[in-house]
């Protein structure tokens, strides 16, 4: 197979500006990597951390390439790549920090440990919006709070990684509550969980009246700050809480004294470090599994982004008016 030379892609070269259309050599993948045509690049509330010098923790210097998820088609491998072959269809969250290129490419080189094979019944904007808030979701629930049937999950936030959480807890057959504003109760309910007004009713009131006081086995905070403090205050004794952003200072008393536990998440830690890569590529054939068998759909915002146009996706994001995941549709 003949291997691109040139590549397109959109450089941040320093942060608060706008991303310079750039033709650059195609990178060549070493081993254990694949080179991907990329198709499809979803943007995440981090993305514009980053362009604004705001995401120290994603370690990613500029002049860069920005972009976590991807879905596209294999390109070629390199030596030692077994799992995969020119072709196939795939999708990950794979760069965009720590320094690796990111998804606002043409093509990509990757490590194969960070894909999965993209689910048969999804397209590549679909597939693209789901790999960060899975393997977000998952890591809450399955890997630190072992979520199993009967349990009572409350999710707090059933944003980007909330909703996909409510599905997740769902399908091992949870019995799922989620609280959010009023406009999110028909979303929430459409995905078998009952909806809580965050605006009309305390911690306490909807612990009652949920749980006849006694808490929820298992809460996920996805939205930090307070978020942590009514976790702590909705689990059960002997209960689990689990956070995506619990990066504040918090008092543990009301853990404590529930002899409740607690586990953060931190999703990027794979990519930064290199260790656990392969836990990724595990997790994402799960949400393959779950996708196909139905009981995952992510909500994606149903307009159509490109790289010339990406400058009004990111405002999308910032100002808070996307329906769902936006995603830029990559063309060569």
């Amino acid at each position: 197979m003949t291997m691109p030379r040139k590549m397109e892609a959109l450089v941040l070269n320093e942060t608060n500006s706008d991303f310079v259309r750039t033709r650059m050599d195609c990178p060549t993948p070493s081993a254990g990597e694949v080179l991907v045509r990329v198709r499809a690049s979803s943007v995440n509330p981090l993305d514009l951390k980053i362009k604004s010098g705001q995401a120290p923790h994603a370690r990613h210097p500029l002049p860069a390439i920005l972009g976590m998820d991807v879905a596209g088609i294999v390109e070629a491998v390199g030596p030692g790549v077994t799992a995969f072959k020119p072709q196939d269809e795939i999708f990950g969250m794979t760069g965009g920090v720590g320094g690796l290129q990111g998804s606002l490419a043409t093509f990509v080189t990757v490590d194969a440990d960070l894909l999965g094979p993209k689910p048969d019944n999804m397209t590549m904007r679909e597939a693209a919006a789901l790999p960060l808030v899975f393997i977000t979701a998952w890591e809450g629930l399955v890997d630190r709070a072992q979520v199993q049937a009967r349990q009572r999950v409350l999710v707090l936030g059933a944003g980007g990684v909330g909703h996909i959480a409510i599905q997740i807890a769902r399908a091992f057959g949870a019995e799922v509550f989620a609280v959010d504003k009023a406009a999110k109760q028909r979303e929430i309910e459409e995905l078998c969980a009952t909806a809580i007004d965050r605006h009309q009713t305390t911690v306490e009131e909807y612990v009652k009246d949920h749980t006849g006081g006694r808490g929820f086995d298992i809460v996920y905070d996805t939205v930090g700050g307070a978020g942590i403090d009514a976790a702590f205050n909705a689990v059960t004794r002997f209960g689990h809480v689990v956070s995506c952003l619990g990066w504040g200072t918090h008092s543990l008393g009301p853990l404590s004294f529930r002899a409740a536990s607690y586990s953060g998440v931190f999703t990027l830690l794979p990519i930064l470090t290199g260790e656990g890569r392969a836990h990724h590529g595990q997790i994402l054939r799960e949400a393959k599994r779950l996708v196909e068998t139905g009981r995952i759909t992510p909500l994606v915002d149903p307009r159509r982004f490109s790289f010339e146009t990406v400058a009004e996706a990111y405002a999308e994001i910032e100002n808070r008016t996307a329906n769902g995941k936006i995603v830029i549709d990559v063309t060569d």
